[in-house]
């Protein structure tokens, strides 16, 4: 796996035009608010942002490797994709800048909140209809510092996976295909900083993948339901992957060190809540909790630190 040469990208590209997402002054879509949940820190090679403000994504549909470049342009969202997957990421495009989410639904409940919600009127949530692209990262990142999941991201993707189709941005990569992750050798997730409980969970899922991304399709609940089905992947991990590929508003993520801390100081001066006390006061958003806790995390008001940051840890020197 190590030696095989990177595939050579193709050239096939789809003209995309104008997407149908309703942007408007009462209805704008802000693109690094929407879509700023699928990039895995500022050197993810699947997403980068150009001086342009255009958004480009590589990702690896059900037709093959894609690229897509998403802009807001005099109150109209254009998109232009290339590759094998070009057509697929722009009839998804839409759900991409959350065509498919309802803002109108959100009731604030909460001073903070409501402010939040003023300054932030762009907040779309965003649907990939991609599972697995969203489930390995968030299995890199369990028990980890981020600093330690998106190297780890990084390394497998630029080594195992192919470059973007199309004029992306040079070092663009498309994720490896579901075979390619079952056969990474145990020494380079070893390199890669990853774990052995992290790495057998992705090839358990990658194993199934098929099944896995059907749960693109389901409602959220039933969704998280059939990815626990894995060994490995918790409510956690589903939760944060659900909220990606199916735009689910109301799945709260759980399990966190830190959010419950975070919406129990800005909702009820509680650093101290737990999950049971943050589910308690994200009870009046029932329906929307996802994005109450997303509006509260963007208010930045969060309690003052009280202990050392987390350490990485650097297995690869083992």
């Amino acid at each position: 796996m190590a030696g095989r040469s990177a595939p050579k990208p193709t050239r096939t590209t789809t003209r995309g035009g104008h997407v149908p997402v309703p942007v408007t002054e009462d209805a704008p879509v802000d693109l690094g608010l929407t879509l700023g949940p699928l990039r895995r820190g500022p050197a993810d090679p699947t997403f980068r942002v150009t001086p342009d403000g255009s958004v480009w994504r590589a990702s690896r549909t059900p037709d093959g490797p894609g690229t897509i470049r998403l802009a807001v342009r005099d109150g109209q969202a254009q998109a232009e994709a290339w590759g094998a997957g070009a057509r697929w990421l722009l009839d998804n495009a839409s759900a991409l800048l959350g065509a498919e989410d309802d803002p109108t639904a959100f009731a604030p409940r909460h001073k903070l909140v409501l402010a939040t919600h003023r300054r932030r009127p762009g907040l779309r949530l965003t649907r990939t209809g991609l599972v697995l692209e969203s489930l390995i990262p968030t299995v890199l990142e369990q028990k980890v510092t981020t600093t330690e999941a998106y190297a780890a991201w990084r390394l497998l993707v630029r080594k195992y996976g192919e470059p973007a189709p199309g004029p992306a941005p040079e070092g663009m990569y498309v994720m490896p295909d579901a075979r390619t992750w079952t056969q990474i050798p145990s020494w380079e997730w070893h390199r890669a900083n990853v774990d052995g409980k992290r790495s057998a969970t992705i090839v358990r899922a990658a194993r199934v993948a098929a099944r896995l991304e059907e749960a693109a399709h389901m409602d959220p609940p039933a969704a998280r339901e059939r990815l626990e089905l894995i060994p490995g992947i918790g409510p956690w991990t589903s939760a944060e992957t659900v909220q990606r590929s199916n735009g689910a508003p109301d799945e709260v993520t759980t399990g966190d060190l830190h959010l419950p801390g975070i919406v129990g100081w800005a909702l009820a001066g509680d650093r101290a809540a737990d999950d049971a006390a943050m589910l308690d006061l994200l009870a009046p958003y029932a329906g929307q909790r996802h994005r109450a806790a997303r509006l509260i995390l963007l208010s930045g008001r969060v309690p003052p630190r009280r202990a050392p940051r987390m350490t990485p840890g650097d297995i690869a020197r083992l």
